[in-house]
């Protein structure tokens, strides 16, 4: 699994091909299109991008893009996080993530790994209230599932994580600068 997972936003990350040129190989990039015409386009373009420097394309959401960009898995949102393990069989090989808010939510995921928020104060505007490094530590430890951080991560409290058990962090505009 990737130790690094990019979140594009179609508001935060503008640019995501400039951002995913700057992350180190074997990071992941995770494209979100949220609807958007071009979606196709922006994917075929990131997984160029994916090629050349050595990272993963994982596609949000829509299973269909990622298959037809040829991406290395998808990221459900955690209201589809229960089709995990359908979207796995049928897609041998792919890294399957999804997105968790709560301690149930990380518990009952049958993903590759949960991708869990918010760890520090973000400007999402989707943000609930931050956990921070000790709660976040205690839900990785009783939900038994391989748990990335994502949330207010940057490089001053990205350090604050490595005691937490996270398999690795996500972030979206901290990666950004």
């Amino acid at each position: 699994m990737p130790a690094l997972l990019f979140f594009t936003d179609p508001v935060r990350t503008p640019d995501p091909e400039a951002i995913a040129e700057r992350l180190p190989p074997g990071s992941a990039i995770v494209y979100r299109a949220f609807g958007a015409t071009g979606a196709l386009e922006r994917a075929r373009s990131l997984k160029q991008v994916a090629l050349r420097r050595g990272l993963k394309l994982i596609i949000g959401r829509d299973v269909a893009l990622a298959r037809r960009v040829g991406a290395d898995g998808v990221h459900l949102p955690e209201a589809l996080a229960h089709r995990a393990l359908a979207v796995r069989r049928m897609n041998p090989g792919w890294i399957v993530t999804s997105a968790a808010h709560s301690f149930a939510a990380a518990r009952l995921s049958r993903a590759d790994a949960v991708v869990m928020s918010v760890a520090f104060p973000s400007r999402s505007a989707s943000a609930g209230p931050a956990m921070g490094p000790i709660r976040l530590a205690l839900l990785i430890r009783g939900s038994g599932r391989a748990v990335y951080a994502l949330g207010g991560i940057n490089d001053v409290t990205a350090s604050r994580l490595l005691a937490t058990g996270a398999i690795g962090i996500a972030g979206v505009d901290g990666l950004a600068g």
